[in-house]
């Protein structure tokens, strides 16, 4: 219900024959450049605060330029890129420029779609980030869907080669060593080729061919401690896509004989390429796929494999639930619910009507409503029996059980994103109120409402909003599910929730804390906590683990509901939530579950919810400062 903001979205496309290949079989030389305005506005859910292109021209003679980018900011930053490429290629074309030399016109692309999760805005921040140099294997273009959480390890590694960095963020800093380790890879080959005789422009030739990709990768990934998708383009024409070892953060690719192209999503390559299923490949964790300047591909392994953690979330709210996989996976975590839905109505189906909240919970909505209408299908052939053996079984009492129905209602839609902000006091909290609309009618007073939703986080939206607006239907019980987890953990592998104040599972169990005279755990963690600061991230406990350990899912779970009743609510809130056994068996092959159980894949990210709680015990805000 509320939003979520979230991992980026990477696009990258190498064309693989010539440009006049493009031109003569699908009538337009901006062919690569189509497909990545295609793919990147299929991805445009993964970010709607900017948006970025790089393109890098094969080929090009001295003299001429041979990469460009063009960046903006805003929900409509897509648009806005694509009509100034287009207005650069319109106006060479009008004065006669072969297209060989126009802007954007070119062999390898690069998309990115931005979400902030640092609180970092501004142009300067926005995917690709370039690195210039004369030498054009130098020059590199770099964007990605990630979060490292020890930069401040990656920054000292850098520091310690003589570098001077102008910024401390995370996308600055690996330009700076990915532009280090290009470097040393063409003094490398500089050394190799000028002793064997070369100079000038076949010096520089040979450097641009023999260029090694995953040398520079190897020099410096085993440094990076988070999850990431890391896209680049160097200035010669070599691209490449990395993912990380424990496959935080998702990357999918296809290759044939015209085309090779990367995205974050499956279904975004399947639809802009017309394909089926099998086509589309899984980059390994640890792996990275790489073309060279002569457009051979190979998949190289650069870090070894480590513990499968690929993100739950992103399969549960966060990637497109068009995908094969996802939809399933979505339904059966509805499905999951059942019993525990169906025991909070005291399995009163007759008089309950079930409904969901956003639209990103709609599969689940299916999976949910299938399995009670399961449940009925049985009950219905007991009433039958059961007429049966007392000698009742008439036309009219078979029919009366056959029309027994699971009512499912359109309850609450979206009306209109109000400018809460304009107002102040109780007049802001009217208008949070009014951003979903009833439908008036859908539910008779007294039937139990069951509204499902992806997740709760913070909860915000529920009491504002969702719960103060379908109490005018008047409802006798509201039962709130949730098809996640509880979540009580920070992320820091590039999802915007690294505060733990803001959890309201975690709100909740410190009031229970509290009520039942536990303080002392919170202190005890806290100075637990505290006596860490000083040690390597490898040997950092998650000791927050323990805020949660005196209560079982179901005690957090009420202390929810009670906290997000807003005051003067005539119905009963009961909160219900997937439990994380029940989402591991819907999606099996995905188990990264940090946010739900503490478990984080990478020694960072125990140390980030130890900063986190620390933060929020001395009343600061972010899990960085």
């Amino acid at each position: 219900m509320e939003l979520i903001k979230h991992e980026c979205g990477i696009a990258m496309i190498r064309l693989l024959k010539p440009l006049s290949y493009y031109k003569e079989k699908y009538g337009s030389e901006l062919y690569g450049l189509d497909k990545l305005y295609l793919i990147m506005e299929k991805e445009h859910n993964r970010g709607q605060e900017a948006a970025g292109i790089g393109c890098v021209k094969l080929d090009m003679p001295p003299g001429q330029e041979y990469i460009f980018r063009e960046r903006a900011q805003g929900s409509d930053a897509i648009s806005k890129i694509f009509a100034e490429a287009h207005r650069q290629i319109e106006d060479d074309r009008k004065e006669g420029v072969d297209p060989r030399f126009t802007p954007f016109v070119g062999e390898v692309y690069m998309g990115h779609l931005r979400y902030s999760t640092t609180g970092r805005s501004g142009i300067n921040y926005v995917h690709p980030f370039m690195r210039r140099n004369n030498w054009c294997s130098r020059n590199m273009l770099l964007c990605g869907n990630f979060n490292m959480t020890n930069v401040d390890e990656i920054f000292d590694s850098i520091v310690a080669t003589g570098q001077h960095p102008r910024l401390f963020a995370d996308t600055f800093i690996l330009l700076e060593q990915l532009g280090h380790a290009l470097d040393r890879e063409n003094e490398r080959l500089f050394n190799i080729h000028s002793n064997a005789g070369l100079k000038a422009l076949d010096l520089s030739e040979a450097i641009a061919r023999d260029l090694n990709v995953t040398n520079v990768l190897k020099r410096c990934a085993p440094v990076w401690d988070g999850g990431y998708v890391i896209c680049g383009i160097v200035g010669n024409g070599d691209m490449w896509a990395m993912r990380d070892p424990n496959g935080i953060r998702p990357a999918f690719y296809y290759k044939d004989e015209e085309i090779v192209v990367v995205a974050s999503e499956r279904p975004v390559i399947q639809t802009a390429f017309n394909l089926q299923l099998n086509q589309v490949k899984e980059l390994e964790p640890g792996d990275a796929i790489i073309v060279d300047r002569d457009g051979s591909v190979r998949i190289d392994n650069i870090l070894p494999k480590g513990k499968n953690a690929k993100c739950s979330f992103e399969r549960i709210y966060f990637s497109r639930g068009s995908d094969y996989d996802i939809y399933r996976e979505r339904k059966t975590l509805g499905a999951n619910l059942v019993d525990p839905v169906l025991k909070a109505i005291d399995h009163d189906i007759d008089n309950s009507v079930f409904s969901f909240i956003p639209n990103t919970a709609e599969v689940a909505f299916y999976g949910l409503v299938e399995g009670v209408e399961d449940y009925l299908i049985k009950s219905k052939i007991s009433d039958i029996q059961r007429l049966s053996l007392t000698g009742n079984l008439t036309d009219e009492n078979i029919e009366n059980v056959l029309r027994r129905r699971v009512r499912r209602e359109k309850v609450a839609i979206k009306d209109i994103k109000l400018r809460t902000f304009i107002a102040e006091g109780s007049t802001r909290n009217d208008l949070a109120t009014h951003v979903y609309d009833i439908t008036y009618g859908s539910i008779r007073p007294g039937d139990n409402l069951v509204v499902i939703d992806d997740s709760i986080v913070r909860g915000t939206t529920l009491r504002q909003s969702i719960i103060r607006i379908l109490d005018r239907l008047h409802p006798r019980k509201m039962v709130i599910v949730s098809s996640s987890p509880q979540v009580r953990f920070p992320d820091c592998y590039g999802i915007d929730m690294s505060r733990m104040g803001e959890f309201i599972a975690f709100k909740a169990a410190m009031a229970l804390l509290e009520e039942r005279g536990m303080r002392y755990v919170i202190d005890d963690v806290y100075h637990r906590c505290k006596s860490q600061d000083s040690l390597p991230k490898e040997e950092i406990v998650n000791y927050v683990k323990e805020i949660y350990a005196p209560f079982s899912d179901e005690e957090v779970a009420a202390k929810i509901a009670e906290l997000l009743t807003p005051e003067g609510t005539q119905a009963e809130i009961q909160i219900v939530f997937q439990s994380v056994e029940e989402m591991h068996k819907a999606i099996p092959e995905h188990p990264g579950d940090w946010y739900f159980t503490g478990d984080y894949p990478t020694p960072g990210g125990n140390r980030l919810v130890n900063k986190a709680f620390i933060n929020y015990y001395e009343g600061r805000t972010s899990a960085r400062n």
